[in-house]
């Protein structure tokens, strides 16, 4: 495993200083937006998709820094009732795989998409509960078109040889891993997980058991490093389905956290081991998303933490079990 960053909280920087200031600090990869709510700073993906002098200048920014890419990343909705917007959502995806496919990176992370709740329904729809029964119904529509539209892309993908990380993200059809599994037994096992565990902690699943469960199907495309913590003084009144603003920190059930002020190095360490044990060795990218502190700070006490957590080596001989 290494550490990387997802350099969206740097796009007011150029790629390059950006790099520098990765690379000074201890980064050793990083995570590339490339369209959808990641935005394309450093990337401008159409253009370097059809420049072989960009796509080469691209590749030697990052590997004359030691550095390497572990994904690009294009969240967005392409299950959206709107036809406009799903379809700029598709080309996003397409075209992202296609840009990954000729940069020699293998994994493009993304969103499962949320569909309305019916056919003529004109907003996406997220269903939690299974009654009234409608909402039953209405949650197996939306497995029914995202199926479709997964399936065709999941060719898509596996045609160009990358792999699609889907974050598990409230709000998305898919957020928590059995649902992340659905998904990827009715498609391909192009499809997996972009594991963020900021939004598993405040759903109140466990972690490291996630990570087994979905490390047993070799489900984990991709790693965002990533915290939260849930505050009780509001969520033992209000719960954690908080519609409370980001900006407003002192009146939310949870926040996103940089890595170490959600939960201790302890469990970090914890969360790294876990990896290694169902054999992810892949990215620890950073997605910095704390409103408590600017996002320079919050990258470096990530990777503060996450330096000390990470395995350097590869497993000896147990030479004490002879």
């Amino acid at each position: 495993m290494y550490i990387g960053v997802l350099t969206v909280p740097l796009g007011n920087e150029s790629l390059a200083d950006a790099l520098d200031y990765l690379s000074g600090i201890g980064v050793e990869g990083v995570e590339l937006g490339v369209g959808g709510w990641p935005g394309e700073d450093h990337v401008d993906r159409a253009a370097v998709l059809g420049d072989d002098e960009r796509q080469a200048a691209l590749l030697a920014a990052v590997e004359e820094r030691e550095m390497q890419i572990s994904a690009l990343a294009t969240h967005n909705n392409p299950l959206h009732p709107d036809e406009e917007t799903a379809a700029e959502a598709d080309e996003e995806l397409r075209e992202a795989i296609e840009l990954a496919s000729v940069l020699d990176v293998n994994t493009v992370t993304c969103f499962s998409g949320l569909p309305a709740g019916g056919p003529n329904d004109e907003v996406p729809n997220w269903i939690t509960a299974p009654w009234p029964t409608e909402h039953a119904d209405a949650h197996e529509y939306q497995w029914d078109v995202a199926i479709d539209y997964w399936s065709d892309l999941a060719e898509f993908a596996d045609d160009h040889g990358v792999d699609m990380a889907i974050e598990m993200h409230p709000n998305m059809l898919v957020y928590e891993p059995t649902g992340m599994m659905r998904l990827r037994e009715a498609t391909n096992e192009r499809i997996g997980a972009n594991f963020d565990p900021s939004h598993l902690y405040w759903q109140d699943i466990d972690v490291t058991e996630a990570i087994r469960f979905l490390g047993d199907h070799d489900a984990i495309h991709h790693f965002h490093a990533k915290d939260t913590k849930v505050y009780d003084h509001h969520a033992k009144v209000k719960g954690v389905l908080d519609t409370t603003s980001y900006t407003d920190t002192a009146a939310r059930s949870w926040l996103f956290r940089s890595i170490g002020y959600g939960h201790d190095e302890g469990h970090w360490k914890d969360v790294v081991s876990t990896l290694r044990m169902v054999g992810y060795e892949g990215a620890l990218s950073i997605e910095h998303e704390d409103a408590l502190t600017s996002s320079n700070e919050g990258l470096e006490k990530a990777v503060d933490v996450l330096s000390r957590a990470v395995f350097e080596t590869q497993p000896g001989e147990a030479y004490w079990a002879e």
